[in-house]
């Protein structure tokens, strides 16, 4: 039953993001909105983070099952990304290597700002 309440209240936050994202005017998807609310109501305190901590872990652990019907999308429209696969390959190497980068750079930063703080 546990589970089943901190579901409810992240499908909650996400149809909160739909509707946000149906009433403003923005680019930004509904999820980013969701992601938002979440964020909000966590650091906030509003959301304590036991009433979502488990089944969050559960979601995070899954992940990658949400990725194959994806990939299997991608797979079916083979012979329309044939002719933009190379540079479509470039792009993500580099962007992957950037975020890698510029994470790296700031968490390096982030820990030197604690290290100096003790």
């Amino acid at each position: 039953m546990k589970y089943l309440r901190q579901f409810s209240i992240i499908l909650l936050i996400s149809l909160m993001g739909e509707v946000l994202h149906s009433l403003i005017p923005f680019p930004v998807p509904a999820s980013i909105y969701g992601l938002a609310l979440l964020f909000l109501a966590l650091t906030s305190g509003l959301l304590p983070l036991d009433k979502v901590k488990e089944t969050g872990y559960f979601l995070i652990e899954i992940m990658p099952l949400m990725f194959i019907p994806a990939a299997v999308g991608l797979l079916g429209a083979y012979h329309v990304l044939l002719p933009v696969l190379l540079p479509y390959s470039v792009i993500t190497l580099v962007s992957t290597l950037l975020v890698m980068l510029v994470a790296g750079r700031v968490t390096q930063f982030i820990t030197g700002k604690e290290a100096q703080d003790e």
